[in-house]
């Protein structure tokens, strides 16, 4: 599994709603909206491994809630479902969420051309590109032409000063 496809939304989004929460009767038009722009994330609504509450009253008269959901990559094999810790809610009204995101033991191979962070190259190219960028007279802008013909400068700048430092590297985990 590579980790940037894994994309995971949990919070309290304080919706009751008979599709995640059995003790509750209704429907939300809320949760509508919620499932749809969940939808265009190409998320999809964990179902957790035993359904249990998710915010506990402090008032033994209010019920107990379901109102805390995870959201899970769509295309995800490997995350599926996560767990409520039902009894860890005493510090707060809230229980803990956890999913388990499995991670490959094989060597992971990906090679990228970059500069790296916090690096000589890196030092050198902002250097580079200040000097660079100082030296387009901006003073002379007066219509859209020379505008245009500015930023095309910037950005063959900005280009060349960056291939200038680039290296090959290997990415692994």
């Amino acid at each position: 599994m590579n980790l940037h496809n894994v994309l995971i939304i949990a919070r309290d989004f304080n919706i009751r709603d008979s599709d995640w929460d059995p003790f509750y009767l209704f429907h939300s038009i809320h949760s509508d909206s919620l499932l749809e722009v969940a939808d265009s994330l190409n998320l999809k609504l964990s179902s957790p491994i035993q359904q249990v509450s998710t915010h506990y009253s402090n008032n033994r008269n209010n019920i107990n809630l379901v109102i805390n959901l995870f959201f899970l990559w769509l295309n995800s094999i490997k995350i599926n479902n996560h767990i409520v810790f039902s009894e860890l809610w005493y510090s707060s009204n809230y229980t803990l969420l956890t999913v388990n995101i499995f991670i490959s033991e094989g060597f992971i191979q990906d090679k990228r051309w970059t500069i790296i962070k916090n690096s000589k190259e890196e030092e050198i190219f902002i250097s580079d590109l200040i000097k660079a960028i100082g030296c387009i007279d901006i003073i002379t802008i007066l219509d859209k032409e020379t505008l245009e013909d500015i930023v095309q400068k910037y950005t063959n700048i900005s280009e060349t000063t960056w291939h200038k430092y680039l290296r090959y590297i290997n990415i692994t985990k």
